[in-house]
């Protein structure tokens, strides 16, 4: 499925310089408070990543990321390594390097499609589509400018609506609209949307940031889909030790479940 480059394609481009490795730039459009959004770093390496599979067949089913440091705009690298290929299943890492500084580590599985017996359980929450909801934007935060957000789920917290309950969610694509969905702009979504915490009257609204510790975003659905609207859910349950937990779910318009994520992150 091919489409016109978009800002997304252009800012998690990856060019191959040796064996392996590729070179990539940072790109502050996508910045969040502390350095560039988890999403978006996640989206770099799967980028890369897809690239070292070299095989079409397979795309992506897993990948979990662990952030070492915030990496700075600009210059960078991404050293990948095939660390299998099976009959059907090449699993491999990368790690994002700026200098000899690693910025972020991650594995993931790429496999071909597989016949199995199927169980359906998830359930896509009932809200109204994209259509008959309002934009949302924040001008405060430089990714927001990235994405085009049509709150459904949860309390509009940045307005001052706020509950006991840790959820949000709501419509959400690219700000440019027609790009196809894969397993690179799946990674970027299962860490676009706000936190679910600000949702709740628990904690304090002047926290001073989530930024992730580790993302694992797994593939449910065979990629790639046509642009549109996904519709992201977030809720967090626990928060304590200094560290909260972030469970995702990516869905379809016509009620098919995308990806599910979950994330480690540290309260500032």
């Amino acid at each position: 499925m091919s489409h016109e480059p978009s800002r997304f394609d252009r800012d998690t481009a990856c060019t191959l310089v040796a064996p392996g490795v590729y070179d990539a730039r940072v790109d502050r459009g996508w910045w969040v408070a502390r350095g560039p959004n988890g999403g978006y770093v996640a989206a770099l390496l799967v980028r890369a990543m897809e690239q070292a599979v070299a095989d079409p067949a397979r795309q992506l089913r897993s990948v979990t990321i662990h952030y070492v440091r915030p990496p700075r705009e600009g210059a960078a690298r991404v050293e990948t390594r095939v660390e299998r290929v099976g009959g059907s299943l090449t699993t491999l890492s990368a790690r994002l390097l700026q200098g000899d500084s690693l910025q972020a580590l991650a594995l993931a599985a790429f496999s071909k499609p597989r016949t199995t017996p199927e169980m359906r359980h998830a359930a896509m929450p009932e809200v109204a589509p994209p259509e008959a909801l309002e934009p949302r934007r924040d001008p405060k935060v430089t990714i927001h400018e990235r994405y085009e957000q049509r709150w459904a789920i949860g309390p509009r917290y940045f307005e001052g609506a706020r509950g006991r309950e840790a959820l949000t969610g709501g419509w959400i694509r690219l700000a440019e609209g027609q790009r196809p969905i894969d397993g690179t702009l799946l990674a970027a979504l299962a860490d676009a949307w706000p936190p679910a915490v600000f949702a709740s009257t628990e904690l304090p609204m002047a926290l001073g940031g989530v930024p992730t510790v580790d993302l694992t975003v797994h593939i449910r659905a065979a990629l790639p889909l046509p642009a549109d609207f996904v519709l992201a859910m977030f809720r967090t349950r626990e928060v304590s030790g200094g560290f909260l937990e972030e469970d995702g779910e990516l869905w379809s318009r016509d009620g098919r479940l995308l990806a599910h994520s979950r994330q480690l992150g540290v309260v500032l």
